[in-house]
C-alpha cells in the first residue's frame, strides 16, 4: 500500500479557504449555534435545534414536520426525531387535523410555550454579542444583504427584493 501524498494539489493549497464567502457562513453559522446551545442546555436543558424547532412553532411559521424539514433543510426523518425526543420530554404534541386527517401538526404544550418564550432573549443575547461593535447600519446592510442571497437561491420565495433592504435592527 502506498502512502498518500502529503503535499495538497495546487488547486487545494492555493484556495484561499478564509476568504471564502461559504466557508465564513458556514463557521458563523456552527458559532451562533454552539453558542445558543451552550446557552439553551445550561438555562433551559434543551439544544439550540430543539429550541429553534419549539420557536417555530409557537410562532406559528412551521406547524407541519415537513415545513420544519424545509425550512432547516434536513430530512423528514431528521425531523421526527427531533419531534419525538421534544414530545418524550412534553414540550410538544402531534395533533391529527381535523380538515386533512392524513395531516398531523405540531402543537406546544403548556411547558413547550415557556420555553418558546425564552427563545428570543437567548437569540437576541448570542447576536448582541457576536455583533458588538457593528453600528445599526451595519447590521442593516448585513441583513439586507443576507436577504439578497436567500432570495438569489430561490429557496425563499416569502422574502421580496423590497425586503431586503428594510430592517435594522440586530435581531
Amino acid at each position: 500500500m502506498t502512502e498518500p501524498s502529503r503535499t495538497p494539489a495546487p488547486e487545494i493549497s492555493e484556495y484561499q479557504l478564509g476568504e471564502s464567502v461559504g466557508y465564513l457562513l458556514a463557521r458563523v453559522k456552527s458559532t451562533m449555534s454552539n453558542l445558543v446551545t451552550q446557552r439553551t442546555m445550561a438555562e433551559l436543558g434543551i439544544t439550540s435545534q430543539q429550541g429553534s424547532i419549539l420557536f417555530m412553532v409557537a410562532s406559528g411559521k412551521c406547524l407541519l414536520a415537513a415545513e420544519l424539514a424545509r425550512e432547516y433543510g434536513i430530512d423528514a426523518s431528521a425531523v421526527t426525531r427531533l419531534i419525538d425526543r421534544l414530545e418524550k420530554r412534553g414540550l410538544l404534541t402531534r395533533v391529527r387535523s381535523s380538515e386533512d386527517r392524513r395531516a398531523v401538526r405540531l402543537a406546544l404544550t403548556a411547558e413547550g410555550h415557556a420555553i418558546a418564550a425564552k427563545m428570543p432573549r437567548i437569540f437576541n443575547s448570542v447576536l448582541d454579542n457576536l455583533l458588538a461593535g457593528f453600528t445599526p447600519e451595519e447590521v442593516g446592510f448585513l441583513k439586507s444583504m443576507l436577504r439578497r442571497v436567500l432570495i438569489n437561491s430561490g429557496e425563499c420565495p416569502a422574502l421580496t427584493r423590497d425586503s431586503a433592504s428594510n430592517s435594522q435592527s440586530k435581531s
